[in-house]
Formats: C-alpha cells, sequence, structure tokens
C-alpha cells in the first residue's frame, strides 16, 4: 500500500511514518518498490506502526517503545519482563505527576497574591 492508504489506516501522518522509517522503527525492503518508485508498504509495516501507536498511548517514549519492539523480535520480552517494564513506566509517571503538581503549587502561589507584582516581571527585568 502507499505512504496515503498506510497513514489513513495506521491514524499517523505520512510524516510520522517517514520520521519511523528514518529512524529505523519500520524498515523496507529494497525490492518493495513500485515501478515509477513509489514505496509499497506491505502490511506487516501496518501491524507494526499500529503496535507502536498502542504502545504510545500507554506513554511510552519511542526509545521505550523501540525497547520494547527488539526485546519481543528477539523472542525475549515475557510476560515477566513485560509487567517491569510497566511497572518502571508506573514509577517514572507517578515521579512526573509529582513534579506536575510541585510546579502547580508554585504557579498557585503567584495567582493568589494578585495585588503583588508578579515574579515574572522582576526575573525578566533582571536580564534587561
Amino acid at each position: 500500500m502507499l505512504i496515503g492508504e498506510l497513514a489513513q489506516k495506521s491514524g499517523l501522518t505520512r510524516d510520522t511514518i517517514r520520521f519511523y522509517e528514518k529512524i529505523g522503527l519500520i524498515a523496507m525492503n529494497c525490492g518493495e518498490r513500485l515501478e515509477n518508485n513509489y514505496k509499497n508498504y506491505p502490511d506487516a509495516v501496518l501491524k507494526r506502526l499500529l503496535a507502536i501507536r498502542k504502545i504510545k498511548e500507554f506513554g511510552f517514549t519511542l526509545e521505550e517503545t523501540r525497547g520494547i519492539i527488539v526485546l519481543f523480535e528477539e523472542g525475549v520480552l515475557e510476560p515477566k519482563r513485560g509487567m517491569c517494564y510497566v511497572q518502571r513506566k508506573i514509577t517514572l509517571v507517578e515521579r512526573k505527576i509529582a513534579e506536575l503538581q510541585a510546579i502547580k503549587s508554585k504557579l498557585e502561589q503567584i495567582t493568589d497574591g494578585r495585588d503583588k507584582p508578579c515574579p515574572l516581571d522582576k526575573i525578566l527585568k533582571e536580564i534587561a
């Protein structure tokens, strides 16, 4: 299938598909081109893109996604190891939530003192 159809079926943009190909998340065999030199993506690429999209929906980064796929393809991603990845991701998400709550608290302190000058104004004046 051509990239436009692949994009439509995968729910990803053409640019995203090209980027994934560039960084090696998906690969094309040299012989998978049409006479007009257009790439003819096989169904396996669509399946891989759908898997990548689903893994990313769980919050995994592209590098984490690559690692998961590589381990699966090498046959070493047994369920216990997969659960370890999920647990590690939960810990990272909880840490990020705590960081964002701390930032929110700092921002709320700024808005609570509405009659005071904004601290951003003071910071910016120091660089002027």
